[in-house]
């Protein structure tokens, strides 16, 4: 029996005459899903496998869906004939293309046994002609197959030889899955062998040393390993030394390595190759030079050894010195190697060492935010002593690596964020780097990629299964993110929009809190709590205990502790005003003990903002004030005509009191705007409603029930009672009677006295039922409140009878699949996955708000 090995992910070229039996040998050696078929895909385009007619849109499909396959990383195998180099030619290029190695298994049977196999296939009527030339090509090319690109070639002669051959399949030399550490990432340390131990004493490793007190490994106690992220020599003064410590660490097994672009020139300088001696290279040549031969020979062999990047821990982390693209777990190819050292001018997609993924997994020092990496931070212009400090990483903030420097992070992160410091023993010079552009677009953000949030796009969630967002409304969700919203970093959610209750059939009215009630009790909901829906504006908080909380976890580098936004990501205040108001917030949190309670040090509240006026002056001055101003006057001038002419005997009585009704209402419209204005001088009587605890770090809180999150709110408002203002609420049991008609008698309370109305949710929080979600709120609204949306004159007949024909569910489906989104992003937040990950839900909720929708609703 003969043993075919091959790379674990690859694509597999299976290459053979009609009837050499590639499709058996195929479904005898791998799994019905990797193999490609290409009378398949002539079956999918024509519904006849043998149609050779369309052959072209058969390799077409078979060329895309392998494609896609092999994008996510898994091995794929072509079931053809393709004994023409010309089709090879396509399958080789297409395995370069997503930095697979091409295999090619060749099925070489005897003419006579071909012949006969394809004799007893009805199907198989095109000629024993085609056969013979198949096997004519074939043997002419197997001799070429490796100078075509394939790297992997088997040739199995006979049908015996088929027979007995197994495939097996050679697990990636950057496959260590089954490595699950702890691990300490550090990079860059560009040969300072003293900060080195520092750094490594003060993680708890135990160094060992040789008898001429060299350093050759370290060990940790607990069993954690160091994965080193290239840049190891150059620059500093004892490349070797750190050579000889780490080389010592990987051969004992408490380290791992990948390569740097330093790491690259050094093994091209000892092999005797050209190249340019500079960038500190020149320091570790001579460094090198007083060491014995046999060690510099070492060092050659070992860096030329390493991998372009490592896949850790199940796949949860990716180690490369520079960047991948999203498939993470593919072979060191040439091309993939030269992404993973590349400097960052080289990769205009990538930024700086240890920089982001496009993928779930962690790769050095990127995403997620929750990562703590250390950055080089220089005093002085062009030399200065430098420290190694913990900024916050996240895919927005993509150090450079300028100058030797290490940057740590620990995986899992332990959720404190805190790393040793290690400041350095002597000056360092500074590279100098041509300056680059920086955008001039107002407003411009750069978050990951565009790619992560524009074109078509099916996202993922645990709530609601896969939501589409279209190709035009994520193009409009970037143009508003990018000329409006706050910096990215900051944007871990936004708020779904709400659906108000089915249209009552009560007189003068167009909401009523029964509709509610009953929904509810059709959605298999007993209990709701009914809400004071606050004269505000809807309104995100973020906020942390203090500014490095906020520059580790988000990576703020102003001193910022926080933000507060709106549902489209713009922020409620000017910087000055926002920084204040801010540390009031997080002044009263602590105050009320919740930091110690919810084991964190970040809050994001979902919340309104008071008064409106705060938000929307320009909207009630330039639309509201200006109809309502607009209306009135005119309607006095009418009513003052009017009664002139009645009083000279013209009949005008019903025009006189349908205009004086038209008064009133303008009357009522202007009454029902000015009630969510009040003036405020500067933060002071800007006032905060919390309504519910969307996350903290570690946890999101949709699962506790309202009267939880409204009590942890009245906690706040005991502790800055002028800040904070507390949510009224009233419990209903739907399937009551007694219980409804308190809920209604609440609601015409509030309203009576001009409020907005109620919210009304279950009283659990996130609910399902068979049918999926349940809606996490109906909105009823107050009749005077809703002359703002209807305009003044909504309430006459005509008007109400009109607007009662509204279709609320598009309105109600948008709801559903906007709160599954936020609810996956603020989990994909807290369980530390990439900002690009948590952006994609985000930017999807924007997305779907420009559906057609009735913005009224």
């Amino acid at each position: 029996m003969s043993e075919l090995h091959i790379p674990a992910l690859s694509l597999v070229v299976l290459i053979g005459a009609s009837g050499s039996g590639k499709s058996t040998f195929a479904a005898r050696h791998f799994a019905p899903f990797e193999v490609v078929s290409s009378d398949f895909c002539r079956g999918l385009v024509s519904d006849d496998v043998n149609d050779q007619s369309v052959s072209g849109d058969a390799f077409e499909v078979l060329d895309f869906i392998v494609g896609k396959r092999l994008s996510r990383g898994r091995l794929s195998v072509v079931d053809a004939t393709n004994v023409q180099r010309e089709a090879r030619r396509q399958l080789v290029e297409l395995a370069k293309r997503h930095d697979v190695l091409p295999v090619a298994l060749v099925l070489d049977v005897p003419e006579s046994v071909a012949l006969a196999r394809n004799r007893t296939r009805p199907d198989r009527d095109f000629g024993e002609h085609v056969v013979r030339r198949q096997r004519e090509q074939l043997r002419r090319s197997i001799g070429g197959l490796a100078r075509e690109g394939f790297r992997v070639v088997h040739v199995m002669r006979g049908v015996e030889e088929i027979e007995a051959a197994t495939v097996v399949r050679d697990r990636l030399f950057n496959d260590l899955r089954d490595e699950h550490g702890p691990f300490d990432v550090i990079g860059d340390v560009h040969g300072c062998l003293s900060e080195l131990l520092s750094l490594l004493d003060a993680l708890g490793y135990v160094v060992e040393r040789d008898a001429q007190g060299r350093p050759i490994d370290a060990a940790h106690e607990a069993g954690r390993q160091v994965v080193f992220v290239g840049d190891l020599v150059d620059r500093g003064p004892d490349s070797p030394g750190v050579l000889r410590l780490v080389m010592g660490m990987a051969a004992a097994g408490h380290a791992f390595a990948v390569p740097g672009n330093h790491e690259n020139k050094l093994v091209r300088a000892l092999s005797g190759r050209k190249v340019r001696v500079s960038h500190g290279l020149e320091t570790t040549l001579a460094q090198l030079d007083v060491e014995a031969d046999e060690f510099r020979e070492s060092v050659r062999r070992w860096c030329d050894g390493l991998v372009s990047h490592l896949v850790l821990d199940d796949g949860r982390l990716v180690v490369a010195h520079a960047g991948l693209p999203e498939r993470t777990g593919g072979p060191p190819a040439e091309c993939e190697r030269s992404h993973c050292t590349a400097t960052p001018p080289a990769r205009p997609t990538t930024s700086g060492c240890l920089c982001a993924i496009r993928g779930r997994s962690t790769i050095g020092g990127g995403p997620p935010c929750s990562m703590a990496t250390r950055r080089r931070s220089r005093p002085n212009g062009s030399t200065g002593r430098c420290a190694w400090t913990p900024v916050a990483c996240s895919a927005d903030t993509s150090p450079r690596c300028v100058g030797p420097s290490v940057r740590l992070f620990r995986f899992p992160p332990s959720g404190s964020g805190t790393n040793p410091a290690v400041p350095s023993r002597r000056p360092i010079p500074t590279l100098r780097r041509a300056p680059r552009r920086r955008s001039t677009r107002r407003g411009a953000r750069r978050i990951s990629i565009s790619s992560d949030v524009l074109g078509r796009r099916v996202i993922e969630t645990s709530h609601h299964g896969r939501i589409s967002v279209r190709d035009d409304a994520a193009a409009g969700a970037l143009e508003v993110m990018s000329r409006f919203a706050m910096h990215p970093r900051w944007l871990a959610y936004l708020p779904p929009t709400m659906s108000p209750v089915e249209t009552t059939a009560r007189e003068g009215l167009l909401e009523h809190p029964d509709e509610a009630f009953a929904a509810y009790a059709q959605w298999g909901v007993g209990d709701v709590v009914c809400e004071e829906k606050h004269m505000g504006s809807r309104v995100v908080v973020l906020v942390c205990r203090e500014p490095a909380v906020a520059a580790r976890r988000f990576g703020a580098d102003g001193g910022e502790i926080g933000v507060a936004y709106s549902r489209t990501g713009r922020s409620i205040f000017g910087p000055e005003q926002s920084a204040a108001w801010l540390t009031s917030l997080a002044k009263a949190v602590t105050k009320a003990g919740l930091w110690d309670e919810l084991s964190t040090d970040w809050l994001l509240l979902d919340a309104e903002v008071l008064p409106w006026s705060v938000k929307a002056r320009p909207l009630i001055r330039e639309q509201y004030a200006a109809v309502g101003a607009a209306a009135r006057g005119s309607l006095s001038a009418a009513s003052a005509s009017l009664r002139a002419a009645a009083a000279r005997g013209l009949d005008v009585g019903d025009l006189l009191a349908r205009n004086e009704l038209r008064r009133a209402n303008a009357d009522a419209f202007a009454q029902a705007y000015r009630r969510y204005c009040w003036e405020v001088d500067g933060l002071e009587g800007v006032s905060l409603a919390p309504f519910q605890i969307l996350a903290s770090e570690g946890a999101t809180w949709e699962s506790r029930d309202h009267l939880w999150h409204l009590e942890i709110a009245d906690k706040l408002v005991e502790a800055d009672g002028a800040l904070f203002r507390s949510t009224r609420r009233l419990v209903v049991n739907v399937g009551d009677a007694v219980s409804r008609a308190e809920g209604v008698a609440w609601w015409e309370e509030l309203t009576a006295a001009g409020g907005e109305g109620m919210v009304v949710k279950p009283l659990a929080n996130l609910t399902r039922n068979t049918k999926g979600l349940v809606q996490p709120g109906l909105k009823v609204r107050g009749r005077e409140y809703l002359r703002i949306i209807y305009g003044p004159d909504y309430t006459m007949p005509e008007h109400l009878t009109r607007l009662r024909d509204r279709k609320l569910g598009h309105k109600r489906s948008l709801v559903l699949r906007e709160y599954a989104l936020g609810l996956e992003s603020l989990g994909r937040l807290v369980q530390g996955e990439p900002l690009w990950r948590v952006h994609e839900a985000v930017f999807a909720v924007l997305a779907m708000e420009s559906e057609p929708v009735d913005p009224r609703l």
